[in-house]
């Protein structure tokens, strides 16, 4: 949506795609995960630039592969992407970057993980240490929280081989922010910094998802304090990863928890992270291709980031039962209405059309984001534009930004 709107760009493909980036440009029917597929597809078309936007790819090594092709490809190469990749990998640079983080344990043994929290009674947050779509994370109030989460994750399985090592973390205690950068391998800009809301329900209740719903700029991290956070939790990284001899070139996304200790980080993405892109890019003034292309080139110290100084806030539309088990094939409409007027703007997600009707085809189906003056009034359009949507068996949270409108209360106060 946003690379089509640069005059450099004449054509995106997308895959594999869905109904909505239809309509920006020509979806291509390869996984995400066909390195061989999509490398064949870029050298065969003469595509100049790629875009990785989920993890797997990148942690496959799309930008190696992209790389011996002689493609420019926006994403770090697979040595780097294991700061998502591995939750201990990127424990362990931190630790050497002097990046403020929690305190943290790494097990691959059911008993040793539980004599850890037997030892270590207060709350605890359980993760898996792979890939497991945003999910493999249990926030444990107590002790039994805490065992169940790693029997189920060591013993049963139930991420799979993301799952075979684990790492315990103390719980932090804050608000939370993202913070996004454009990343040469030298340099890093600050994108932007969101407010994702992970968890399924209302304030903040039931399983982790990837993310329900996010807004930008948060009041805790404001625009004009961006510059500060990429010193303590950016550059630091992206030095050790050069003395390492793979320099970073993406966007490294810090997910950050601002307690009274000062700012740590809870986890590293390596792409622009969803649903924190969808208001991020409402909000971007500067043309996207061309930036990108300057962080391939390494010439990124000569470009400039340009915000609105407005507020985004987009609010997804989830199949009823995400993130477990949840029913595909539900009808979808409205969309049009919603975005009626210019006042929002819906991004399709697990969505895609029998040939006339649009339907539901994943969890998290579509994300209406609007812009505004402030932070009242993106929510007050979002969710009127959600209003007119409509889909059996979903649901969405009702509370996207009430962190944010309750901070600036206190402020006006």
């Amino acid at each position: 949506w946003k690379l089509a709107q640069s005059p450099s760009v004449d054509k995106i493909w997308i895959a594999p795609g869905n109904a909505g980036t239809a309509k920006t440009g020509e979806n291509v029917a390869l996984a995400a995960d066909d390195i061989e597929g999509l490398v064949a597809f870029a050298r065969e078309n003469g595509v100049d630039l790629v875009v990785p936007g989920p993890e797997l790819p990148l942690t496959l090594g799309i930008s190696d592969a992209m790389q011996e092709a002689g493609i420019a490809c926006f994403g770090p190469d697979k040595y780097c992407a294991q700061l998502e990749g591995s939750k201990s990998f990127a424990r362990e640079l931190m630790a050497e970057a002097g990046v403020p983080g929690p305190e943290c344990s790494a097990f691959t043994d059911a008993a040793s993980a539980r004599d850890y929290i037997n030892s270590h009674p207060r709350g605890l947050v359980i993760k898996a240490d792979g890939l497991a779509q945003g999910k493999g994370v249990i926030v444990a109030e107590n002790v039994a929280a805490a065992i169940a989460a790693v029997n189920e994750m060591l013993q049963e399985k139930k991420f799979g081989a993301a799952g075979a090592k684990i790492l315990i973390e103390e719980k932090l205690e804050g608000e939370e922010a993202s913070l996004l950068c454009v990343c040469d391998g030298e340099t890093a800009l600050p994108l932007a910094a969101a407010q994702d809301h992970k968890a399924a329900f209302d304030h903040d209740l039931g399983p982790n998802t990837g993310g329900m719903g996010a807004y930008s700029p948060p009041p805790m991290l404001p625009d004009d304090q961006l510059e500060q956070m990429t010193d303590l939790v950016i550059r630091p990284v992206l030095r050790k990863l050069s003395e390492r001899g793979h320099p970073f070139r993406g966007i490294l996304y810090a997910g950050l928890m601002l307690t009274r200790q000062g700012p740590k980080v809870l986890e590293y993405n390596v792409r622009f992270g969803d649903p924190e892109c969808q208001p991020i890019m409402l909000r971007l003034e500067s043309d996207l291709a061309g930036t990108l292309n300057s962080a391939c080139a390494g010439e990124l110290s000569q470009e400039r980031i340009l915000l609105k100084p407005d507020t985004a806030l987009g609010v997804v539309l989830a199949a009823d039962g995400y993130p477990d088990d949840y029913e595909k094939g539900q009808p979808i409409t409205g969309i049009a209405d919603a975005e009626s007027g210019g006042s929002a703007t819906v991004f399709i997600a697990g969505a895609g059309t029998d040939g006339q009707t649009l339907r539901s085809s994943g969890g998290r189906v579509l994300c209406v984001t609007a812009l505004a003056k402030n932070l009242p009034q993106a929510q007050d359009l979002a969710y009127k534009g959600l209003k007119k949507i409509k889909m059996p068996k979903s649901r969405f949270r009702r509370d996207i930004g009430y962190k944010g409108i309750a901070r600036l209360a206190r402020a006006w106060r």
